[in-house]
């Protein structure tokens, strides 16, 4: 979007954009999010900026009217390949809190004055002030949902100090943590209790914002493939929808649950977490998000996919489909690994037995008394667990050792092109593997899977129109959106094989 192009969004308030870019106006000293209610700003005093870091290195402090942070984030990490979106979701991972910002640019392959000098030219900001901001968001997110304590709320921020904590607050948003609580208190009932540090409340509740439409058949997708005593999904009388399931952080291991309830407006989902170190919540709340594809541009990608005839009648009756994430990327290659060319059935089953593998999650809720196997378990015990053709179990044992030893590591930091030149050498894996991983931990928007039982299924629902391109070129950068809804249209019909 051009200069004018982003003035029409704010002068219209139009709240598709928040979280995408930020106004800043020099005139008041402050920053906005697009939909702010104040009063247009004159042109002349308006700078635009791709990151709330940016405004913050400019001088800017956040509007206490719109609070610019209390948004979606930006989905423009996943559209973007190159340095700046791989390191935004790494930053978004917590990286630099736990390896610093020479970690950051070794996992990237640049040294750290190389990458400053990159994202400060493409954001406006370098990594550790986009850090910052990063902290500072999740830190208004805890102080106005919860009433965890204050100190608390500073690490599991991932602030290093309650000092660092409160000159942040002060300066970005010019007000004492104290006076931001009280803001939350007056629109939202605040949940949990106070709890010692390094430990979070026995039921951590929070609100995640994520633009409208939401289509909950993410839910759907996310249940069929649940493995008992690891993930749990249902629906509530009342029409609510729950995704729950245990995982490992960086620091412990945690267990989760996502509540929706299609009815209700505001356009969020509730996360309840528990026995999770509070150093892990920014981690946590990350990769939640991620899951859930709740920082997608809903309204941008229907548009674009309902100009494809194929595609319109569906996107008007799944009004914003999302492509689910994942919360572990070499969780998620094992599960590719096996799903491949059977049903989804039927690799539930095979992961429900390989799932003995893996260790008990202490603390966690009944229904969810294990965790997904490390690769180490799976490199030690999962030979003995797998079932099937002796070359896919030694395509999956080769992986498992393969990330067990460190000789392959992957995640979110990575570009497509990166995953090829590190999954396609593994004996077992291929173009489809690559595909499917890089929708679902790297969030790549445009991934077409042409080969998948699923997809061609869906082909056949979906209405034929010549002259259009068999691979759904005409709706890039959006196709990996085009597959969910083949996938959904797959489902209709009585047997299908759809992706893992």
């Amino acid at each position: 979007m051009d200069f004018w192009q982003r003035y029409r969004a704010i002068d219209a308030r139009d709240i598709r954009f928040d979280g995408q870019f930020f106004t800043a106006v020099s005139s008041t000293g402050i920053y906005c999010r697009p939909s702010c209610p104040a009063r247009t700003p004159k042109a002349e005093n308006v700078t635009f900026y791709e990151t709330s870091a940016a405004a913050h290195e400019a001088g800017y402090r956040a509007c206490k009217r719109c609070i610019p942070e209390a948004v979606p984030g930006t989905p423009a990490w996943n559209i973007r390949s190159d340095v700046a979106g791989r390191a935004m979701r790494l930053i978004n991972d917590g990286v630099i809190t736990r390896e610093g910002v020479d970690g950051l640019a070794r996992r990237l392959g640049y040294s750290a004055r190389q990458l400053n000098r990159i994202l400060s030219h493409e954001l406006g900001a370098g990594p550790l002030s986009l850090a910052r901001a990063s902290r500072a968001q999740t830190a208004r997110t805890l102080l106005v949902s919860t009433d965890m304590l204050l100190a608390d709320v500073a690490f599991a921020s991932g602030f290093n100090s309650v000092r660092q904590f409160n000159e942040t607050i002060g300066e970005v948003f010019a007000m004492t943590p104290t006076a931001m609580r009280a803001t939350g208190a007056k629109s939202a009932q605040r949940r949990g209790a106070g709890a010692a540090p390094g430990v979070a409340p026995a039921a951590l509740t929070l609100n995640l914002p994520c633009r409208e439409p939401f289509d909950s058949g993410i839910f759907d997708f996310l249940a069929v493939r649940a493995i008992p005593g690891i993930e749990d999904a249902a629906t509530l009388e009342d029409g609510t929808r729950t995704y729950a399931r245990t995982l490992r952080l960086p620091r412990g291991t945690a267990s989760f649950s996502v509540s929706y309830k299609p009815s209700s407006p505001g356009g969020f989902l509730q996360l309840k977490a528990s026995t999770v170190d509070l150093h892990d919540l920014p981690t946590l709340l990350s990769r939640v998000r991620r899951l859930f594809d709740l920082d997608a541009d809903p309204q941008a990608i229907d548009d674009a996919l309902a100009a494809d005839p194929r595609l319109a009648a569906s996107v008007t009756t799944i009004p914003g489909i999302r492509v689910p994430g994942a919360v572990d990327p070499q969780e998620l290659l094992v599960r590719a690994m096996i799903g491949q060319q059977i049903t989804v059935a039927a690799a539930r089953t095979a992961l429900t037995q390989l799932s003995a593998a893996g260790s008990t999650a202490e603390g966690s809720r009944p229904g969810l008394e294990r965790l997904f196997p490390t690769t180490a378990e799976l490199a030690e015990k999962g030979r003995a667990l797998l079932r099937g053709p002796q070359r896919r179990i030694d395509s999956i044992m080769a992986a498992s050792e393969a990330m067990a030893t460190g000789k392959l590591d992957f995640g979110y930091g990575d570009d497509f092109e990166s995953l090829e030149r590190k999954l396609l050498p593994l004996p077992g894996v291929g173009p489809w593997t690559v595909g499917y991983v890089a929708m679902r931990v790297l969030g790549a928007p445009n991934v077409f899977l042409a080969n998948d039982a699923a997809v061609r299924n869906g082909l056949k629902v979906l209405p034929t129109r010549s002259g259009l391109s068999t691979d759904f070129s005409e709706v890039s950068p959006w196709r990996s959106y085009a597959t969910m809804h083949l996938w959904r249209a797959a489902a209709k019909r009585p047997v299908s094989a759809a992706g893992k």
